[in-house]
Order: structure tokens, then C-alpha cells, then sequence
């Protein structure tokens, strides 16, 4: 047996009518673009000419390119045949929000499924058959009960499936249960979502270093058990504050919650706060080039001669400029 396998992700053989589903420019011809549809193991449909702009065509190689995937609507299914006509022109928005979606559960539901068959020697269309094609009929679609298999071990969805089966169900083997069982939790566990906010602080009072750490302390201790706040000087005046959440939406909160309070106590220390970004989720990129930046601040830091002819009590110090220059930007301990 190969040992990669493919095959449609839904039971029915070709989309309906009116569906809206993801597709792949294979060519681009006189007549319109032959593209293959990914949910339906590829089978080639076709975008006529007059299906793919509202406007009028000027350049077609403007309006699709080979390769490039996207949602279109299904106009006409020829099963005899294998025909299938789409239109590009006739989706909306909303349509490709919902199409996105879905395929990208679909997707995640495949990759899990056809790394199961391959793991345990079984034909990937026998395992849709048992396990994902009931589970979309039951549940609406097979990554919603994949996610509850993370939970219960999936002890209630594999009952679930047997009584709808009416009986133990011969591939079903200890083994492939297993293998699925570690697929999903280990592709379907939910991660930590990265929060953080851009703020500038400054103090000019006499004291203005210790009225900065006490409001990054203020900061700080609206930290909770599943949304840790940390605070950090990147140059002066600007600082970040940080937090990891499982819930986007509470990390967004706490965050917020923790930039009103080193607000309230650098101005009650007569300082100024300015929130430059407010708390947003962060990609992996963009905390790759915060600490890129930290580095060469860092390291600019290092390079500059005469650092220890500035006097302790400066007028810059008070205004936050200067806290720290052998621990670096990024270090101001509170």
C-alpha cells in the first residue's frame, strides 16, 4: 500500500448546485480557468470567461493567476460527464468568510485523517467512511467533535460514532484509535495567544525612576493565574506590556486593565502616559522583531563610550532616559 494516500473530505462525490467551495487555478484557456477543486480530491471544474468579473475583462491574467486558490460558486455538476462550471463573479463576502472557514477545518480534519492511514496501514477512504464522514453528519462538521475528542480522550465521540454505526466497528482497532487520539490533541490543543500593548512613560520628577517602577508594578499586579502581565522598557520613553492567554479576548482585557493602572500611577506621580498601541493580539513575527530590536538596542547601548561619566542624578534620569546602561533597554528591574 502507498504510503500517501488521498481522497475527497466530504461523502458526496461532487459539490451541489449553489455550493461555494475552494478551488486551485490549474490553466488559464480562451474559454475560461480549468481549476481543481481541493475539498473534492481534486477534481477539475471549470471557470467560464463570463464567470469571472462583474466588469468588464480588460486582462484575465489580472483576475486569476495559476496556482492562486480561492472560493468559487458551483453553477452546474454534469456527474455523468464530470463537468462542473463555477463562477468567481457570483460570491460574495460573506460567502467567502464561511468558505474559508470551513475549508480550513476541512483541511486540518484531512491532514489528521490521511496521517492516521498512513501511521497505521489503512485505506484513507475506509477511515472517512467509519470515523470523519459520520462525525460531519452528526456534529455539522468533523473538526467541532475532533475538538471535543481533546477533552474526554474522545471516550464520548467514539460511543457516539459506535451508536450510529450500531456496533463496534472493525477498523476502529486499538491502534487507530490511538494514533487519532494523538493526532488530534497534539494538531488540535489549543495554544496560548501572545497580547501585548505599546505604551510611553516618562516622569520629571526628581524622583521620576522610582515613580516608573512603581508604575510598572502597578502594572504588573493586575496579573492573574492564566494572564501573567509583564512589563518591559524597550528604549525610553517606550515600554511594552505582555501576557499570554488561551481567551484572545481576556488577555485584551487584563492587558487593558494593566495599562490603566500604570496610568493612574504615573500621573498621580505627576508623569505623562501614552498608550501608542493598544493591546492587540501579536504573531510569532512580530515578537521576533521586538527582540530583534531589543538586541540592537542593546548592543547600540554597549558600544557607547563614557557611560560612566553620567552623573547618578541627572535630569535625564528623571525623565526615564537612562535607567540602567550595563543591564541594557531592556532590563529596568521593578
Amino acid at each position: 500500500m502507498s504510503t500517501h494516500q488521498d481522497c475527497r473530505m466530504y461523502e458526496p462525490k461532487y459539490p451541489e448546485v449553489d455550493d461555494v467551495v475552494y478551488v486551485q487555478v490549474k490553466s488559464i484557456a480562451e474559454m475560461g480557468a480549468y481549476v481543481s477543486l481541493l475539498e473534492y480530491n481534486g477534481i477539475e471544474g471549470m471557470i467560464l470567461l463570463s464567470e469571472l468579473s462583474r466588469r468588464r475583462i480588460r486582462s484575465i491574467t489580472k483576475l486569476i493567476k495559476v496556482g492562486r486558490q480561492e472560493p468559487v460558486m458551483v453553477l452546474r455538476v454534469d456527474k455523468e460527464k464530470g463537468y462542473i462550471d463555477l463562477s468567481k463573479r457570483r460570491v460574495s463576502p460573506e460567502d467567502i468568510g464561511k468558505c474559508e472557514e470551513r475549508f480550513n477545518k476541512s483541511k486540518m480534519v484531512h491532514s489528521i485523517m490521511r496521517h492516521v492511514a498512513e501511521t497505521t496501514g489503512q485505506n484513507l477512504e475506509e477511515l472517512y467512511k467509519t470515523i470523519a464522514w459520520p462525525l460531519y453528519r452528526i456534529f455539522g462538521h468533523a473538526f467541532d467533535a475532533f475538538k471535543l475528542m481533546v477533552a474526554d480522550d474522545g471516550a464520548a465521540i467514539i460511543a457516539r460514532l459506535e451508536e450510529d454505526h450500531g456496533g463496534p466497528m472493525e477498523l476502529l482497532t486499538p491502534a487507530v484509535k490511538d494514533q487519532l487520539l494523538k493526532n488530534i490533541k497534539r494538531r488540535m490543543t489549543p495554544q496560548p495567544l501572545k497580547i501585548r500593548a505599546d505604551v510611553e512613560m516618562t516622569c520629571f520628577a526628581y524622583d521620576g525612576i522610582e515613580r516608573i517602577k512603581a508604575a510598572m508594578r502597578a502594572g504588573e499586579a493586575l496579573s492573574t493565574e492564566d494572564c501573567p502581565v509583564k512589563m518591559k522598557l524597550v528604549a525610553p520613553p517606550l515600554y511594552v506590556l505582555t501576557t499570554q492567554s488561551l481567551d484572545k479576548q481576556r488577555g485584551i482585557d487584563v492587558l487593558a486593565a494593566a495599562c490603566d493602572a500604570c496610568k493612574g500611577s504615573i500621573e498621580g506621580a505627576k508623569g505623562k502616559f501614552t498608550v501608542k498601541e493598544a493591546a492587540r493580539a501579536v504573531s510569532e513575527r512580530d515578537d521576533r522583531l521586538l527582540a530583534e530590536k531589543l538586541e540592537a538596542l542593546e548592543a547600540a547601548n554597549k558600544e557607547v563610550d563614557g557611560d560612566d561619566d553620567h552623573s547618578s542624578g541627572s535630569e535625564e534620569e528623571g525623565m526615564g532616559m537612562e535607567f540602567d546602561a550595563e543591564a541594557g533597554p531592556a532590563t529596568l528591574e521593578v
